[in-house]
């Protein structure tokens, strides 16, 4: 426990002036706090020598008035200093969860495609919110409260064995055996606090899953049975909860037992000495004040002890996701960000400098090439075997084959989501692996079949790629992809907030701002996986429209889900288990009895039989002979 919390005080040493400052406010009100009781003797011994005869009123009431007016400074002094300290404990703890949370999207940003392929996107915020809150929550407690007692404590111990050791011994006891039982019960609490954490995990992973595809839970009505899957997770926590609650508990009545034991001791020890002469009254009310501030401290610890260790299994999940292995072309201002002593603002000079110029088509020879590509997302498990295929300038290729065949895969190794564990790949002229992902990406463009909108401006939406684009040239954008009118009819045109994930316009209306964005990337090469495949027939050929003016003078890879719109393709590459099955023009492969000519003849049939094999390539026409080249 005590090393990942100062792991974590190590990561961030750039927080060292508040850590010196929280220490020097913990000294101070530590000292102030001191020196209430033994004002409070002086007070005591002052009035019983009164009493006693000693001294005469006017000089007792004399020194208890400046008796009291010392305490009033004392706590009116420790007031301020433990206030300035909290201001600074809270900063701190701020400061500190900025940083980790900036380090842990850093990292996320510069992790490869394949960690996120096995993450639930709701897992990752869950642990963002309940890792890095844990670790701060803990530090600005420890730091506005829990600090200063230890000090006061420290101090007390010194303060009372002065006075008499076996008393001071007494009170040190108590603090170790509240840590050695606290110790033995931790290796069980631990296990049910990682159990519930991953149920935690799974239910609000889940949960964003579900807010965010809400439209096809109620489609296929499956709302309680969503509800009650999450149910599950947190029944499962509060069973888990019971148990690890009622075996800390347990635990804690034999701690505050113990402890109990050892003040009962102290007391006797403190009552018997003063009755038989050897403290004073003044000298018992003094130790009587140290024992009830040592108490509150250890009465503390069952909460501090229970909240470092929640922060210490948060830090342990924390650096498990810092430890993975970013992409090997991340670039040097975004693994800077994912380190200590990272930057808290990312310089706009690392931002300009990271979108890479694009590459140039060349005139001659392919724009983008497949030279004998293997990959497999499991190195045991290939899924590409010996792809070989290519596309000069301005040509238009289309993958065909069944699903699993291999298609998203390729798209994929285009954009550099993945690279390829054999043969080699070039992108304009140039061998990928001597490309960074930026280079790269630069020179792609992509219309997915989802168009992946944020939330925002339509403006925003349509400048993603370059957010320096003109308003001209972001309006050229949107005519020349069909959008610019359905735009212009918002009352707010192109500052219309279109939503999460554009929830505000219709499936059409989002595509052609996907389609906006690429044509204002102007990137050489052109992706089109299956950007029509969810658009009714009306919307499709509004759709087709601008992508036609998308491709032209680009090379284009199109992942195709009707006929018609790999027809006019200048190479069709078909696709069997990952394996290319053939190459050719779509006259060629018409007759050839490859998959295509099967293509042709299923989507001709109006057999049942037939439709469900058209449906394992993804088409969704099931009569399109009108569009079957001559």
């Amino acid at each position: 426990m005590f090393s990942s919390l100062s792991r974590i005080l190590r990561s961030t040493r750039e927080l060292w002036p508040f850590y010196v400052i929280v220490i020097i406010s913990g000294i101070t009100t530590a000292l102030l706090a001191l020196a209430t009781p033994f004002l409070v003797k002086q007070a005591t011994d002052t009035i019983v020598a009164h009493l006693q005869g000693r001294g005469s009123l006017a000089d007792a009431s004399t020194k208890i008035i400046w008796f009291a007016v010392a305490l009033l400074a004392v706590e009116f002094s420790s007031n301020l200093v433990k206030n300035i300290g909290g201001w600074f404990g809270d900063v701190m703890a701020t400061r500190m969860r900025q940083i980790l949370s900036n380090r842990y999207f850093a990292k996320l940003l510069g992790l490869p495609q394949r960690y996120f392929d096995n993450q639930v996107t709701g897992t990752i915020i869950s642990r963002l919110d309940r890792s890095i809150a844990g670790l701060t929550d803990f530090f600005q407690t420890f730091a506005n409260n829990f600090f200063s007692m230890l000090l006061t404590v420290t101090m007390i111990l010194i303060v009372t064995a002065i006075y008499y050791w076996p008393l001071a011994l007494l009170l040190a006891v108590i603090f170790p055996l509240y840590l050695w039982m606290t110790t033995l019960t931790s290796k069980r609490w631990i296990v049910w606090e990682k159990e519930k954490n991953e149920h935690i995990d799974t239910a609000q992973g889940r949960f964003a899953e579900v807010v965010g595809q809400v439209k096809v839970v109620k489609s296929f009505v499956t709302e309680l049975r969503e509800l009650r899957l999450f149910q599950n997770h947190f029944a499962s926590v509060v069973g888990l909860t019971k148990h690890q609650s009622r075996y800390w508990h347990k635990m804690d009545i034999i701690r505050m037992g113990g402890m109990n034991l050892i003040f009962f001791a102290v007391y006797i020890m403190l009552f018997w000495r003063t009755l038989h002469g050897h403290f004073s009254l003044g000298d018992m009310v003094l130790l009587l004040q140290f024992v009830v501030m040592a108490r509150q401290p250890a009465m503390m610890m069952s909460y501090m002890v229970d909240t470092a260790q929640r922060a210490a299994a948060g830090s342990r999940e924390y650096f498990k996701v810092m430890e993975e292995l970013e992409e090997p072309s991340a670039t040097s201002a975004l693994l800077a960000a994912s380190r200590t002593g990272g930057p808290d603002l990312v310089a706009e000079s690392d931002v300009d400098a990271a979108v890479c110029p694009q590459l140039s088509a060349p005139d001659d020879g392919p724009v983008f090439e497949f030279d004998k590509v293997t990959f497999g997302y499991n190195e045991k498990e290939p899924v590409i075997h010996s792809v070989s295929f290519a596309a000069d300038k301005g040509q238009k290729v289309a993958l065909v084959g069944e699903s699993g065949g291999g298609k998203s895969t390729l798209v994929n190794l285009l954009l550099g989501l993945y690279r390829p564990t054999g043969g080699t790949m070039r992108v304009c002229g140039r061998d990928v692996s001597s490309l960074t992902s930026a280079e790269l990406r630069s020179s792609v463009g992509v219309v997915f079949q989802d168009p992946a909108l944020f939330s925002g401006t339509v403006r925003e939406n349509i400048a993603y790629a370059r957010p320096n684009a003109t308003d001209e040239e972001v309006i050229a954008a949107a005519r020349n992809a069909n959008a610019h009118d359905f735009i212009m009819g918002f009352s707010d045109g192109y500052d219309t907030v279109i939503g999460e994930r554009g929830l505000r316009l219709s499936g059409g209306q989002k595509q052609r701002i996907a389609v906006a964005r690429a044509m204002l990337k102007d990137a050489p090469v052109l992706i089109l996986d299956e950007a029509t495949s969810a658009l009714d027939t009306k919307a499709e050929r509004v759709v087709q429209a601008g992508l036609e003016k998308l491709m032209a003078g680009r090379t284009t890879l199109v992942i195709a889900h009707r006929l018609s719109t790999i027809a006019n393709v200048d190479t069709i590459v078909t696709l069997d288990k990952g394996r290319v099955d053939e190459v050719g023009s779509p006259a060629e492969l018409a007759t050839s009895g490859g998959i295509y000519s099967e293509l042709l003849r299923l989507t001709s049939s109006a057999s049942a039989a037939d439709r469900e094999r058209l449906k394992r390539f993804g088409f969704l026409d099931t009569a399109e002979t009108a569009d079957r080249p001559a």
